[in-house]
């Protein structure tokens, strides 16, 4: 029994520090103006208190339609989304916190806060308190996303299939894009998912994110590029992709 306990323990330290790890990597936070679960923008000021429990953590935290730094704006996939899930019963109101990436990823979940307040305001409060307990257990601290080498070669084609979990970007060779909802999936000879990029409204041009970076890929003449910033520096990579 005790054995079992210590493997469950250490299990969930590494969970949480692999979400904390990939969390680390980004700078932003997003927080809708409206939860799904109100009809209203700020209904009982939920969304003003919520974005300043991510910055008590030290999250730089905008609202959706906030005027943004440079990098964000012109790539969304550089911040994390917060958001509330509504998970009250019938004698008691619960509130759940999630952080996700811009593909709607969920990285992180809270503990489950609740309260018993009749008043709804009141209610969500006190629940929204204890769920942002669990923020502590990231201990977040912007580090900046990896940098890579950028090479190219010529490789035979991967035959076998990819994990389905994004790993750090390796442009080290040719790359395979296989077709997924809204994009592509760039598969190294591993095989490994290194990357995913999603369509946008201009052509040859997408929002990309691999574990450590996250920016937008875009056909250049008959080459491809993946551009991001890295502290505060924009980088430019040549891609060797095959459709």
């Amino acid at each position: 029994m005790k054995k079992t306990l210590l493997l469950l323990a250490l299990l969930l330290s590494g969970i949480c520090f692999a979400q904390s790890e990939v969390i680390n990597n980004y700078k932003y936070i997003i927080i809708p103006e409206k939860f799904s679960f109100l009809k209203e923008n700020n209904k009982y000021e939920l969304n003003s208190l919520t974005k300043m429990v991510f910055e008590k953590y030290g999250f730089k935290a905008y609202y959706t339609n906030d005027k943004m730094p440079d990098e964000l704006a012109l790539n969304k996939c550089l911040a994390l989304y917060g958001d509330l899930k509504d998970d009250s019963g019938l004698l008691s109101t619960g509130l759940l916190i999630q952080i996700k990436d811009c593909s709607g990823q969920v990285l992180f979940t809270s503990k489950e806060g609740k309260s018993k307040q009749k008043d709804y305001k009141k209610a969500y409060y006190e629940a929204l308190r204890e769920a942002s307990a669990s923020l502590a257990s990231l201990n977040y601290k912007y580090v900046g996303p990896a940098t890579a080498a950028v090479t190219t070669q010529e490789i035979k084609p991967v035959t076998s299939s990819p994990a389905a979990t994004p790993v750090p970007v390796n442009v080290e060779g040719q790359l395979f894009a296989q077709p997924i909802a809204n994009g592509y999936q760039l598969v190294d000879t591993t095989p490994k998912v290194v990357a995913k990029m999603y369509k946008t409204s201009q052509q040859d041009y997408y929002t990309a994110q691999g574990d450590n970076k996250n920016g937008v890929i875009f056909k250049k003449g008959n080459d491809w590029f993946f551009e991001y910033y890295q502290n505060d520096k924009l980088v430019s990579e040549k891609l060797n992709i095959k459709f």
